[in-house]
């Protein structure tokens, strides 16, 4: 019976020692307390957007809301061309392992993609390999520029080059609305 109580002052002992030791560790940081985390702060918010429309007398018209949710980790998009049936959403978070932004955006004409990018130079580009409409590598990105408290321009931009040089195929510009 001793050796049964000497047996169970010892686990006793380990299992105290380990918890101890357990909770004198640092815990694992908050992966959404990063300094990254506020790159996209300048995009959260309600916007106008305007882009040029089909004929130079024209002009695109949209809204796009933009907020924090899940603890502040994501940033939420909701997008709706006005004239057009457009209407998509986005989720954005910093991944602190690849030290990247990544974003998902479906819509409503059954698109996915799919970005990685990074905020540098005053510029959050985010990117994507894609097949372009013969079968050809592709890569889209869409970079975020002339960014100010009250507004900024984006443009959705292609290259078939490998990023040599870019095609500008949807320019919009965002103002926060008051």
């Amino acid at each position: 019976m001793s050796r049964i109580r000497g047996i169970l002052r010892l686990l006793f002992l380990a299992v105290s020692c380990a918890l101890a030791q357990q909770s004198s560790q640092t815990p694992p940081p908050n992966p959404c307390a990063a300094p990254e985390q506020k790159e996209l702060d300048f995009w959260v918010g309600e916007w106008d957007l305007t882009w040029p429309g089909a004929t130079a007398s024209e002009t695109g018209h949209g809204t796009n809301s933009i907020k924090r949710i899940m603890d502040g980790c994501v940033v939420q998009e909701n997008f709706s061309a006005l004239a057009q049936p457009l209407r998509g959403t986005s989720v954005s978070m910093f991944d602190i392992t690849t030290r990247k932004w990544k974003q998902t955006w479906v819509d409503n004409e059954g698109g996915y993609l799919d970005f990685t990018g990074e905020f540098k130079d005053g510029q959050m580009i985010l990117s994507r390999e894609a097949t372009g409409p013969k079968g050809g590598k592709l890569v889209q990105r869409m970079v975020f520029k002339n960014i100010s408290a009250n507004e900024f321009d984006w443009s959705w931009e292609s290259s078939k080059d490998n990023g040599k040089t870019w095609q500008v195929n949807w320019p919009i510009h965002y103002k926060r609305k008051s």
